[in-house]
């Protein structure tokens, strides 16, 4: 483990070097303060996350539909957390011994 006597600074009391007070707020770490339910907007890994998938499945829930596309900001791509939320709320439902459930709409019957 690093610690900060290795790092040369003798004079400071020996202990982990992640331990140690930031002087600067970085944006990820202005991202981590702020709790998801008050976010607007999440990077894929975040968005993964907080559907409560990996990534890979996220990627391919994407892909087919199931979860929302991205927004575009500069050359960023952020999901919204309440088109995440929306997609969440319209994936199926698990029945009785692991059975999807019908849906209820009469339309899906027609099509």
């Amino acid at each position: 483990m690093l610690t900060v006597s290795r790092l040369g600074a003798e004079n400071i009391p020996s202990q982990p070097a992640e331990r140690l007070p930031r002087q600067t707020v970085g944006v990820r770490r202005m991202r981590n303060l702020i709790p998801a339910s008050e976010r607007f907007g999440f990077s894929r890994a975040e968005a993964a996350a907080y559907v409560g998938f990996g990534v890979t499945l996220f990627d391919a829930m994407v892909a087919d539909g199931r979860m929302p596309k991205p927004k575009r900001v500069n050359s960023r791509k952020v999901w919204s957390r309440l088109a995440l939320e929306e997609a969440f709320a319209e994936l199926p439902e698990d029945g009785p011994a692991g059975q999807i459930q019908e849906s209820a709409d009469e339309w899906d019957a027609v099509a």
